[in-house]
C-alpha cells in the first residue's frame, strides 16, 4: 500500500515576490527576455518543490555561523531560496543571486527586528 507524502503549503513573502520581479526585470533588461522567462520558470519549480520534503534544504552558512537554524535554503545556482518551515507551511523569505553580499542581505531581511 503506497503512502501519500505529506504536502506543505508554500507561501512567498512580499519580499520574496519582489525579489522574483527584480531578478526577472534585471535578466530581461541585461540579457534577454527568453532567459528571464527560463530563470523564472526554474525558480518557480524550485519553490514548488518545497511542498514536498522542505527539510531537505541546508542551513545557510551565514546564519549557521551565528547559531541560527530556523531558516533553510535550496538553490538553482547561482540563485538561492531562503525559507522557513512552520507547521505545515513553508514561508519563502528571499530569492536572490547568491553572488551578492549574503551576510548583509540576510541580516537586513531576516534578522532586523
Amino acid at each position: 500500500m503506497a503512502s501519500k507524502a505529506k504536502q506543505y503549503q508554500v507561501l512567498l513573502t512580499q519580499g520574496a515576490e519582489q525579489d522574483l520581479e527584480a531578478l526577472y526585470d534585471y535578466i530581461a533588461e541585461f540579457d534577454s527576455l527568453a532567459n528571464a522567462n527560463s530563470v523564472l520558470d526554474r525558480l518557480g519549480r524550485v519553490v514548488s518543490d518545497l511542498a514536498h520534503f522542505p527539510e531537505r534544504g541546508s542551513y545557510p552558512k551565514e546564519l549557521l555561523a551565528l547559531g541560527i537554524k530556523e531558516y533553510r535554503q535550496t538553490s538553482f545556482k547561482p540563485y538561492r531560496v531562503i525559507y522557513r518551515v512552520l507547521d505545515r507551511q513553508v514561508l519563502v523569505y528571499l530569492i536572490v543571486d547568491g553572488r551578492r553580499d549574503m551576510q548583509s542581505l540576510l541580516s537586513r531581511r531576516l534578522l532586523a527586528g
